[in-house]
C-alpha cells in the first residue's frame, strides 16, 4: 500500500512538472526574449514589454488579423484602409493573413518617432510601389493619393488630383520616363519632408504609459534599445 502511495506521488509530481514546464514554454512563445527583440528595433526593452500588452488585448491565440491590426496601429475601425492593407500586406510577408507578435514589432518599429528616415523612407516606397515593381506609376499614385484623401475626409474633384499629380510627377520624374524610381522618390522627399508625416505614429512613444501594466513583469528597468 506504501508503495502504491508513493508511486501515485511521483506520477503526480510528474504530472505537476510537465504542466509548468507547458506554462513557461507557452509563456516564451508568447513574448520573445524582449531584450533581444529591443535590440532589432528602435523600441526599448519596457516599450517592447508594454507593446505586448496592448497586443495581447487585442490577439487571438498569439495572432492578430488586418482588422485587429488597423485598429490598434491606426486607431480606427474604418471597413477599408488602403494604406493600412498596404501596411499589414508588407509586415505580412508570409502572406498568411495574421501577424505574431515579434513580426508585428520588428514591423511596426518603422513608424516610431525615433526611426531613421531612411526606414521610412524606403517603406514609403514601397507602400506606394502597389504592383511590387520597383516603380511608382502614375495610377498608384493616384490611388494612394485617393485613398488617404477620402480617409482624411477630405474630397477634391478628379481635376485638382490630377493636376497635383502632373506637378507630382514633373518634379519628381527627371528621367521622365513615365515613373518614379527609388532614387526620384528620395529626392522628392528630401525636398518635401511631409510626404513622410504619415510615417510616423507619435503614439508609440508613449506605448509604457498607455499600457503600464508590463510594470509587473517587467524584466529590466527603462533602457534604451541598442538598435
Amino acid at each position: 500500500m506504501m508503495m502504491q502511495c508513493l508511486d501515485a506521488l511521483k506520477h503526480f509530481s510528474t504530472f505537476l512538472l510537465t504542466c509548468c514546464d507547458s506554462d513557461l514554454n507557452h509563456h516564451s512563445r508568447g513574448l520573445p526574449n524582449p531584450k533581444d527583440l529591443a535590440k532589432g528595433t528602435v523600441f526599448t526593452v519596457n516599450e517592447i514589454e508594454a507593446l505586448y500588452e496592448m497586443f495581447k488585448s487585442i490577439s487571438k491565440a498569439g495572432l492578430i488579423d488586418k482588422e485587429q491590426f488597423q485598429l490598434v496601429l491606426f486607431k480606427t475601425n474604418r471597413k477599408k484602409s488602403l494604406f493600412a492593407d498596404r501596411v499589414f500586406d508588407l509586415f505580412d510577408t508570409k502572406h498568411t493573413g495574421i501577424l505574431d507578435f515579434e513580426t508585428f514589432a520588428r514591423a511596426i518599429s518603422v513608424f516610431h518617432p525615433k526611426a531613421q528616415n531612411e526606414d521610412k523612407l524606403e517603406f514609403s516606397f514601397k507602400l506606394y510601389d502597389l504592383k511590387h515593381q520597383g516603380f511608382i506609376e502614375r495610377q498608384e499614385l493616384k490611388q494612394m493619393m485617393v485613398a488617404t484623401l477620402a480617409e482624411s475626409g477630405m474630397n477634391l474633384s478628379d481635376d485638382v488630383i490630377e493636376s497635383i499629380i502632373d506637378k507630382t510627377f514633373e518634379e519628381a520624374d527627371s528621367k521622365m520616363d513615365g515613373k518614379i524610381d527609388k532614387e526620384e522618390w528620395q529626392s522628392l522627399v528630401f525636398r518635401h519632408p511631409s510626404l513622410l508625416q504619415n510615417m510616423t505614429l507619435q503614439h508609440l512613444k508613449d506605448i509604457t504609459k498607455t499600457f503600464p501594466n508590463f510594470v509587473f513583469s517587467t524584466i529590466v528597468t527603462d533602457n534604451p534599445s541598442s538598435g
